[in-house]
């Protein structure tokens, strides 16, 4: 979907101003919802979170922090879901005779877990494109998920590396399954994608799954 979050290539949008002592999270409350996140039935599918994320009205999200973008995504995803209700979320325990589930792991399974690297490369169809090929990134627009960013969609770019296939985004984040699709990495000269005033030796690179992908 075409929105807000999708902010490559943007201006005005306030200097970026890096924090390199910065704490992990910079309140308490910060760390439980990220713990919420990690411990709720919906982590098994990272890609419905950006997604329901990326739902939030345009002016709420710019004046949301990050940890408020991800409460908001998670409790609407919830009660989506029918984990929870807002009454629930609102007071903070379950109604009355509602049944109790497992939950996904104790507390001393968290560290294990967490140590255990995790990938989304699957086995998936033979790629269509090879290192130096010239592709172009397709012009969509679609109403659901995707890491297509708008600033790339119909310019010209070259094929610098293949990873095999991994897990389809568009398709994971609603429910449509892995989907693995083969995933590039592309670049794009910066005068492709701005215009002949910008600096001829500078690029973007960027990963990109193959249906995002057409020859040129």
């Amino acid at each position: 979907m075409n929105g807000v979050h999708d902010m490559g290539g943007m201006e005005n949008l306030g200097a970026v101003a890096p924090e390199p002592e910065a704490p992990v999270f910079h309140h308490a409350w910060e760390s439980r919802v990220h713990a919420l996140s990690v411990a709720s039935p919906t982590r098994n599918n990272i890609d419905a979170g950006r997604h329901q994320r990326e739902k939030i009205p345009g002016p709420e999200y710019l004046a949301m922090t990050y940890y408020e973008k991800w409460f908001r995504g998670l409790t609407e995803l919830l009660v989506a879901r029918g984990h929870a209700t807002w009454a629930e979320i609102v007071r903070g325990y379950a109604e009355p005779g509602f049944a109790k589930t497992t939950p996904l792991f104790s507390a001393a399974e968290v560290t294990p877990r967490f140590m255990r690297r995790g990938s989304f490369a699957r086995d998936g169809a033979a790629p269509a494109f090879t290192a130096g090929d010239t592709v172009r990134a397709r012009n969509l627009n679609p109403p659901g998920h995707t890491r297509l960013p708008r600033y790339v969609r119909g310019r010209e770019g070259v094929i610098v590396a293949r990873h095999g296939a991994h897990v389809f985004p568009d398709s994971h984040a609603h429910g449509k399954g892995e989907d693995p699709q083969p995933l590039y990495t592309v670049r794009f000269a910066a005068r492709e994608l701005w215009g002949p005033t910008a600096n001829p030796r500078d690029s973007v690179c960027l990963d990109l799954w193959e249906p995002y992908l057409e020859p040129a």
